[in-house]
């Protein structure tokens, strides 16, 4: 294994040299090789030349430098960018944090509990220097509340000795150029569920005579930032994944909405093929005696391990949901096999619903939630990965050659068309979380509404049943689902 060191500096030339002579031989778990990635951002008071000779005499240091001083924040998303490491763990180059505590960070991460690792100065440690009142109750009390805004029971939320996993890490963006990110990462490590762990360090904080930079202000943005975060759910780096799913999970209503459709027709046994983050099988799993959440990406399915770590009727499985052999492999057959928002995404979505109707037992149900219409392909629908929109009689068409028999058809989320045609109009690539969260605050109204509309829906969700025959080879099946770009209505 590796770890990545991100030891982010700013005209630091009278500890720099000592402070990375430290990291650079601080003690490290058995078997485990370092890089430290410095990242000079800007420094004009010699500390540039002394970094050029560190680098130069020492293989595992790569250096790379800033035109312009642009933070801390600004210099770790930098250092994060070129992490090749298993782990991560933010370093600064002053004598603050010690290095040989190391070990003490990382025995979370190595031992499969955590996936971030905050070392607080405010636990019981060996050592901690005591420094002023009021700037040790401005951390605490920032701390608070940024307890009360992302729900986690942190001691110090402003701690600069973080350990992360180098491919979660990866995954965050992150916006905040100064201090900020200390506030930014904690909202979107609660946000995005990762296991959290605190383990106590000592500190040898510095005054501000001896070069400490941080002040008021950054406490000031500090809870703009942590405010702005709780609002907004710029959780992943963009593009990532299959994008809808980072857009559901902000739409608390619209999912209950879905979910109350879709919960009369489960059976005791579910398997749902690309779970993503758990949006819908958090909430489907409640008394099934067994629920499979299978999906391919890995970030995605640690999300998932993560969120059903205690939940014994839940499993996670690796599954891509484009490889039918896969799916026919699955050695059991379900009540209920599901596959939402997933089709859309396939080249040969009729080859999937093959494999899938062959792992539902006789008498049991396949659940199809799909994008309807094809006339309202667009660049949203692109931007998100879409292959295509469906129509009615397409999907119910490979659903019958499939060896299932068509028992439901709803028509759902008709009023979105309304601004689903003008984004396709004007060539929007992605939709506003604003108003989303406006369309989810009115969901009661829409729901109330969508039966009375004359129009189809933007969503379509097909309920299927297999009879006892079963269900045959994909061999000879003709794909029938209109692909992205056709012209048909």
């Amino acid at each position: 294994m590796k770890l990545s060191i991100l030891a982010p500096v700013f005209n630091e030339r009278t500890v720099v040299e000592r402070s990375l002579s430290k990291v650079i031989a601080a003690h490290l778990p058995e078997q485990m090789e370092r890089e430290v990635i410095i990242v000079d951002d800007c420094s004009t008071d010699g500390t540039a030349a002394i970094l050029e000779r560190i680098a130069g005499a020492n293989d595992c240091v790569r250096l790379f430098r800033h035109p312009e001083n642009r933070g801390k924040g600004a210099a770790v998303r930098t250092a994060i960018q070129h992490a090749t490491g298993d782990f991560c763990i933010i370093q600064d180059a002053d004598l603050e944090y010690d290095p040989d505590e190391y070990p003490s960070l990382l025995r979370p991460l190595l031992d499969g509990h955590a996936d971030a690792v905050f070392g607080s100065r405010y636990m019981v440690s060996a050592q901690r220097r005591a420094l002023p009142f009021w700037h040790s109750m401005i951390n605490k009390g920032l701390t608070l509340l940024c307890n009360m805004f992302c729900n986690l029971n942190l001691t110090d939320m402003e701690t600069g000795y973080k350990a992360f996993r180098t491919d979660l890490l990866k995954s965050i963006p992150i916006r905040s150029n100064r201090f900020g990110i200390e506030p930014e990462i904690t909202m979107k490590c609660a946000k995005r569920k990762l296991r959290v762990y605190e383990v106590p360090i000592s500190y040898h904080g510095r005054s501000y005579e001896e070069g400490k930079k941080i002040g008021w202000r950054d406490g000031v943005k500090a809870l703009v930032v942590v405010l702005k975060f709780w609002l907004i759910d710029d959780l992943y780096v963009e593009p990532y994944g299959r994008g809808v799913l980072n857009n559901i999970t902000g739409t608390p209503q619209y999912v209950s909405w879905m979910t109350r459709l879709l919960r009369p027709y489960l059976g005791d046994r579910v398997l749902e093929i690309g779970a993503g983050l758990g949006t819908f099988s958090g909430r489907l799993m409640a008394r099934r005696l067994r629920y499979v959440a299978a999906e391919a990406d890995h970030l995605y399915l640690h999300a998932l391990n993560n969120r059903f770590l205690r939940t014994p009727n839940v499993s996670v499985i690796p599954l891509d949901p484009s490889d039918p052999a896969q799916i026919a492999a699955i050695p059991e057959a379900f009540d209920t096999a599901l596959c939402l928002n997933v089709l859309e995404y396939m080249e040969r979505p009729c080859d999937t619903l093959v494999s899938l109707a062959r792992v539902v037992a006789a008498g049991g149900r396949l659940i199809v939630l799909v994008p309807q219409g094809p006339w309202l392909y667009g660049t949203v629908d692109r931007n998100m990965g879409h292959k295509r929109r469906f129509r009615v009689h397409d999907l119910r068409g490979m659903i019958e050659r499939a060896g299932l028999e068509v028992e439901r058809v709803h028509h759902i989320n008709k009023i979105s068309i309304m601004a689903w045609l003008p984004g396709k109009l004007l060539r929007r690539k992605r939709i506003s979380k604003p108003v989303l969260k406006i369309f989810d605050k009115t969901v009661w109204l829409w729901k109330l509404l969508d039966p009375l509309l004359p129009w189809p829906g933007l969503s379509l969700i097909v309920v299927a049943r297999k009879s006892a025959a079963g269900a045959p080879s994909p061999s000879g099946l003709e794909e029938t689902a209109t692909p992205a770009g056709a012209r048909t209505g």
